[in-house]
C-alpha cells in the first residue's frame, strides 16, 4: 500500500511539474535560434513582468543590457514610440525599437530580413504574452504591429489560441 501511494504522488508531482512548466511558457521558447543579439532594455527596477521579459529574451539568446529607470516616457519620446502603441518597457536593438511585450522570435525575424520597419510593438500588457505568463495566467489575443520609418503601421504577427 506504501508504494502505491508513494508511486501515487510521485506521479502526481510529475504531472503538476510538468503542467506548470507548460503553463508558464507555452509557445514563447518556439523559434529559438543561436543568433544572438544586444539589447538594451529600459524599463522599471520594480516591474516583474519587465524582468520576466528580459529572462526571456535571454532564454532566445540575446546579450540584454537592462537599464532601470522609474520613468521610461522620455526614452519612449525620444525613440519615437507612439502613445497608442505604449507599453512599460522600451527596448533598442540593431537600431530597432521594440516596445513592450514582444516574443523574442518576432524580434528575431525582423531582425534576418532587410525592411523598413523601425518599430514593433505590443501595446498594454496582454495577460499570457512573454514575461506576462506566470503559472494560471489566462491568455489574451494579442498583435504585433509594425510601424515603419513612414509611419506605417501594420499587423506584423497574431496570437491567439496558444
Amino acid at each position: 500500500m506504501k508504494k502505491i501511494l508513494l508511486g501515487s504522488s510521485l506521479l502526481t508531482l510529475f504531472f503538476t511539474t510538468v503542467q506548470s512548466v507548460q503553463a508558464a511558457d507555452p509557445v514563447w521558447l518556439e523559434g529559438k535560434t543561436e543568433q544572438s543579439y544586444e539589447i538594451q532594455v529600459y524599463h522599471s527596477p520594480t516591474c516583474g513582468c519587465c524582468k520576466g521579459w528580459v529572462d526571456h529574451l535571454k532564454d532566445h539568446n540575446f546579450k540584454v543590457e537592462s537599464i532601470e529607470m522609474h520613468d521610461v516616457t522620455p526614452i519612449k519620446q525620444k525613440l519615437g514610440v507612439p502613445q497608442q502603441g505604449a507599453s512599460c518597457h522600451t527596448a533598442v536593438v540593431n537600431g530597432k525599437v521594440i516596445e513592450g511585450h514582444v516574443p523574442a522570435q518576432d524580434i528575431k525575424q525582423l531582425l534576418s530580413a532587410e525592411s523598413d520597419i523601425r518599430l514593433l510593438t505590443v501595446p498594454g500588457m496582454p495577460s499570457g504574452g512573454p514575461g506576462m505568463d506566470y503559472e494560471g495566467a489566462r491568455k489574451d489575443a494579442f498583435k504585433v504591429f509594425a510601424v515603419t520609418e513612414q509611419g506605417k503601421v501594420s499587423t506584423f504577427n497574431k496570437y491567439q489560441d496558444y
